[in-house]
């Protein structure tokens, strides 16, 4: 059997014996008539980064082959803003590579993620999932290599304080039980997560750990495997949406919020990219970072002022984004350096098997690491648009091909040093600094946006909608203001909780 088939636990992979990638209108219809199913859900984002969902009760074998070949109208303006009410209808046709057994449905019920399409019967070129479609598209056209993504997953668990093995404060990385508190709940997550088809590489609990008013707030992260871009981000979306369904099962909260109060950790959607050809990962060459890699990160250096306006959409977006809290503020990159803002994690360039050093009874591995090596961009948070982000994402590393001083940029935009000690002073007043509110970041996507217009990625509709969004909040002085006054703070919080 395939590898990539054995213990899949997605039940809808396991029964049909194929990858997802393969799945036919005939598997699923096979699947739903074998397994008992009686519903189906269609599942898309909207313009404010949550899946919205519409229900089907199976009347028979003809309505079930109707929905799934022709889809469903839904009414766009009520899900996007930049779509006017005079022509909102939208139609939304399910993606069956996405199937998966709803976790929480007491109905055994069958959920898939769809695409938007026009009147036309087109793709509707402004909706998030199309947008990132064309991008990965004009990324593979300029370079001939394929763009992958995956994200880490970072939120606070918050429920009642109950004393008991308390945590230490801000010292909750990869913590145990019973300090940590959420560990199992997170272990259902992941499960939960795997069997509606995210791949996820490992989970832990995070830094951050305090308690405000009797409620203990417990920082967890979930990382995923590098796939295909548009895939990473169905993942995302689906993982969210499981993760706020299972605590709400519990009687927990969940935040993506990217601060919560002052001096505590924030939460960030560190995003992870690799290229790849032939499947083969070409980040790496003969054992160091690759020029394709480097030509990546300069695109990014080179774009990073705009990418906030798709990864840091709310004004506590940049209250995250401060010196010595282990979040970028300026633009730069470096190796296994967690105070840059494109990292180079480290990989797995030793020559020595350390499987065997480690058990000596085991033959050498003579395993392939270089599959292993991305690059990090740690600006985003959970209040991006997921779609939008990883879209932007594909376009800066698409324009580092298209630079003529590609490298020289990477060249000088690399530190491997801590830039926010003091000794490093003159080497971080070198650099650019990141967008510092909503308004910095929009002022920054309009003096870019040519080049995310470029081959058709992000429709002109879309980066206005986004533009006069970021520029509602009038934020520019609010970091200043607030300051380090916590009250005023955990206001702010609590209006964007749920944000993404």
């Amino acid at each position: 059997m395939n590898k990539e088939l054995e213990m899949n636990p997605n039940r809808v992979v396991a029964y049909l014996g194929k990858p997802c990638s393969e799945f036919t209108k005939a598997d699923i219809v096979r699947y739903i008539a074998e397994n008992g199913v009686r519903m189906v859900n269609f599942m898309y984002p909207a313009g404010d980064g949550r899946l919205k969902t519409l229900n089907f009760v199976i009347n028979n074998a003809a309505y079930l082959d109707a929905i799934l070949t022709c889809g469903e109208r839904v009414d766009g303006s009520s899900l996007f803003p930049f779509i006017e009410a005079g022509s909102s209808d939208l139609y939304v046709l399910p993606r069956f590579s996405t199937a998966f057994l709803d976790p929480f449905a007491a109905i055994p019920t069958l959920s898939m993620l769809c695409s938007y399409f026009n009147k036309d019967g087109e793709l509707l070129e402004s909706s998030p999932e199309n947008t990132l479609r064309k991008a990965c598209r004009a990324f593979n056209e300029v370079t001939g290599m394929d763009f992958q993504a995956m994200g880490e997953l970072e939120y606070y668990v918050i429920a009642p304080d109950e004393g008991l093995f308390p945590a230490t404060d801000q010292k909750g990385y990869h913590e145990s039980a019973p300090y940590a508190k959420f560990n199992e709940f997170r272990t259902e997550c992941m499960s939960y997560i795997a069997q509606a088809g995210g791949e996820i590489k490992y989970g832990h609990s995070e830094v951050g750990n305090f308690t405000i008013d009797g409620l203990i707030y417990e920082q967890n992260e979930i990382e995923f495997l590098p796939v295909d871009a548009c895939r990473a981000a169905d993942q995302l979306m689906v993982a969210k949406w499981i993760i706020r369904n299972l605590a709400f099962r519990y009687g927990y909260d969940i935040t993506f919020a990217p601060k919560i109060t002052a001096g505590k950790a924030g939460s960030g959607l560190h995003v992870h990219m690799r290229i790849m050809k032939d499947g083969k990962n070409c980040m790496l060459d003969g054992g160091v970072l690759s020029e394709a890699a480097r030509r990546a990160i300069a695109g990014m250096m080179e774009l990073a002022p705009s990418i906030t306006a798709f990864g840091n959409t709310n004004p506590t977006s940049y209250f995250r984004l401060v010196p010595h809290q282990e979040a970028p503020t300026n633009i730069c990159w470096g190796d296994r350096n967690r105070s840059v803002l494109v990292r180079v994690p480290l990989g797995w360039a030793a020559k020595s098997d350390m499987c065997r050093i480690a058990n000596p009874l085991e033959e050498d591995s003579n395993y392939d690491t270089t599959q292993k090596q991305t690059v990090e961009m740690r600006s985003p948070d959970g209040s991006a648009d997921i779609y939008q982000l990883i879209a932007g994402l594909a376009v800066a590393c698409r324009y580092g091909f298209e630079l003529e001083n590609a490298l020289e940029i990477a060249e000088r935009t690399y530190v491997n040093v801590n830039i926010h000690q003091k000794e490093n002073a003159d080497k971080l007043a070198l650099l650019a600094q990141l967008p510092d509110s909503c308004v910095a970041s929009a002022d920054c996507l309009e003096r870019q946006r040519a080049v995310f217009e470029e081959h058709n990625v992000f429709s002109p509709a879309m980066i206005d909608g986004i533009i006069k969004r970021l520029r509602a909040y009038d934020d520019a002085t609010l970091r200043a203001s607030i300051g380090g006054d916590n009250e005023k703070m955990l206001q702010l919080v609590k209006r964007y909780f749920h944000c993404g």
